[in-house]
């Protein structure tokens, strides 16, 4: 049975220094591999076991990276085991094939969008409008495909995340907090699609994923099998399906536990985890 493996990146399988959540003396502490950095800075890391057990991942196995960042972001980092032959971006807006965009994804992407949601300028004219500068850091649009705005997290009103997910749902678009960071993504936009396109052209019979968001919750509904760490904002919201995993590790030590799990559910060769 061929399998590909389809993983959302950040606070996944790659976590910040901030997401590390390392509940335990220093000295028990793992080993960490820098795998991302910015502006000459470490940025993300796994365990150094994760990192070899993925690198025994990919050699065995179609690995997906699966992520919401965009094209540069997902540039930045710096996976152990061979250069993905697929990797999606932008909530599935881009499909790279060896490192470039597929020309005809993206035709497939904009028709789904010009017909099936309000457009990005109106998204991004309310975001502007209904944000307060008192928590309000930054606003940015990525790829030309989606909004976010990144907020000081502790001023940020309940209410207004609840309101604007109401309003944009009504226009075709979801809304997602993560972090410090809130996404407004069309909901034509999905990893699932991405992946499924992934699938047909390898010719796989089986999808596994995993992933931590709102936004990963259709990756892990379309796969054949999934998990999900016990942290973020799927375990936050108790978000569950009979196929998916929910795992009761947090923080780094999920990622090291969902690529373990990988590579039992992939039946990777020469490996019982």
């Amino acid at each position: 049975m061929s399998a590909i493996v389809a993983s959302d990146l950040d606070r996944t399988l790659i976590y910040s220094a901030a997401a590390l959540n390392l509940a335990m003396p220093d000295a028990e502490a793992p080993r960490l591999l820098c795998v991302e950095t910015y502006e000459r800075k470490p940025l993300s890391y796994m365990t150094e076991t994760a990192a070899a057990l993925l690198a025994e991942l990919a050699a065995g196995t179609t690995f997906v990276p699966t992520t919401t960042r965009t094209r540069e972001q997902y540039g930045r980092i710096h996976l152990p085991g061979p250069a993905p032959e697929f990797a999606i971006c932008a909530n599935g807006g881009h499909l790279l094939v060896r490192g470039e965009s597929d020309p005809d994804w993206q035709r497939v992407v904009a028709e789904r969008l010009a017909s099936q949601c309000a457009p990005l300028d109106e998204i991004r004219a309310h975001l502007v409008r209904t944000a307060d500068p008192a928590w309000l850091l930054k606003e940015r649009v990525a790829e030309d495909l989606f909004a976010y705005l990144v907020v000081e997290r502790p001023l940020l009103p309940e209410t207004w995340v609840k309101d604007l997910t109401g309003w944009a749902e009504e226009r075709g678009w979801t809304v997602s907090l993560q972090g410090r960071k809130i996404y407004a993504v069309p909901k034509p936009l999905t990893k699932s699609a991405a992946v499924a396109e992934v699938a047909r052209r390898t010719g796989a019979s089986e999808i596994l994923a995993a992933g931590d968001s709102l936004l990963d919750a259709d990756l892990l509904l379309a796969a054949d099998r999934g998990w999900r760490p016990g942290h973020g904002e799927l375990a936050d919201s108790g978000w569950h399906a009979p196929h998916v995993t929910a795992l009761d590790e947090r923080g780094v030590a999920a990622g090291e536990e969902i690529v373990r799990a990988f590579i039992r559910g992939a039946a990777v060769p020469g490996r019982a985890c």
